[in-house]
């Protein structure tokens, strides 16, 4: 899976704070290959993983305003077991200090 990458958005760092943090994950990949992977990037144990498949919008480029569609996506959110943190997600908190 190349694609993992953290979706860092308010909603996402909402969530975060309660222990649910969002990643941007390949369209073909599957929960037990998120966990494996989200585990190894960050060094933390992966509890429960739910996966949403995003259809990529119709959008207007160019000159023509030729229609183009964006390629779809699947969104991951990852519960960690207590007491694990995963630093990327707590960026937002050293903001409001």
């Amino acid at each position: 899976m190349k694609q993992t990458r953290p979706l860092i958005t308010e909603k996402s760092m909402a969530l975060a704070q309660k222990g649910w943090y969002t990643f941007a994950v390949s369209v073909a990949s599957r929960k037990e290959t998120i966990a494996r992977e989200i585990g190894q990037l960050y060094n933390v144990t992966v509890r429960e993983v739910r996966t949403i498949h995003r259809v990529g919008k119709m959008h207007r480029t160019g000159r023509k305003m030729i229609l183009k569609r964006r390629p779809d996506w699947k969104k991951a959110m990852v519960k960690l077991i207590k007491g694990q943190k995963i630093p990327v997600f707590e960026i937002g908190e050293e903001a409001k200090a």
